[in-house]
């Protein structure tokens, strides 16, 4: 049974837990598939009720659901390569928020993120950009040029946290629907980062890691 308030909600605790839970099973190889029948299909037909939201990569491999082993409805899913957070995505996850009152956001980055990694290499030799690719690597070139100038041995793992990081925090603090749920308690928004290699997702520490000063 899971455990809810507010009129059947799932709290932020619990919603986190069952992430948690579900990409257990998943890394371990033992998923559960979960709410993914028919019975479930007609369950859900009158409302989506999500139990939390995550922002991630339009990357392949990096399919939500079955990461976190969950079910038909049971996640808000918004992707984008690099999860740049434009206009479009900030509104759905306010959507999630306001119609389904989702205690959770998560940001899912991954290692080996293609779209961070052609940011880190326009950052260090400027070109031009295809079509509307230059949208997303201006959104992700402040921690890019971050990561490229400091001393560490893996600069697409620092730009993939830092970027974590950064949209964690943009979306805390955007106004007024996200911000207002982030300081009432309502809501929670959270950071991770996703192994490809071992299925893990990796939990994010509020104190960010500090990128030491170096050449290029």
């Amino acid at each position: 049974m899971v455990e809810t308030e507010d009129q059947g909600r799932v709290t932020t605790a619990t919603a986190l837990t069952r992430l948690k839970e579900g990409n257990a099973r998943f890394a371990a190889g033992t998923p559960a598939h979960p709410r993914q029948d028919q019975a479930r299909r007609a369950a859900v037909l009158g409302e989506p009720l999500p139990f939390a939201a995550v922002v991630s990569c339009s990357d392949s491999r990096v399919p939500t659901e079955i990461v976190f082993d969950q079910g038909i409805g049971d996640v808000f899913c918004v992707r984008t390569a690099g999860h740049v957070v434009d206009g479009a995505a900030t509104g759905s996850l306010e959507l999630a928020v306001t119609l389904w009152r989702v205690p959770l956001v998560v940001v899912l980055g991954h290692t080996g993120c293609g779209a961070i990694q052609a940011t880190l290499e326009h950052v260090r030799s400027p070109g031009q950009l295809p079509g509307s690719v230059s949208a997303v690597v201006w959104a992700i070139s402040d921690v890019a040029r971050q990561a490229a100038a400091s001393l560490t041995d893996d600069p697409l793992g620092l730009a993939v946290e830092l970027n974590t990081r950064a949209t964690v925090a943009r979306l805390s603090e955007s106004r007024p629907i996200l911000s207002d749920a982030t300081a009432s308690g309502a809501l929670a928004v959270v950071g991770a980062v996703y192994d490809l290699r071992t299925g893990v997702v990796r939990w994010l520490e509020s104190a960010a890691p500090t990128p030491r000063a170096g050449a290029v």
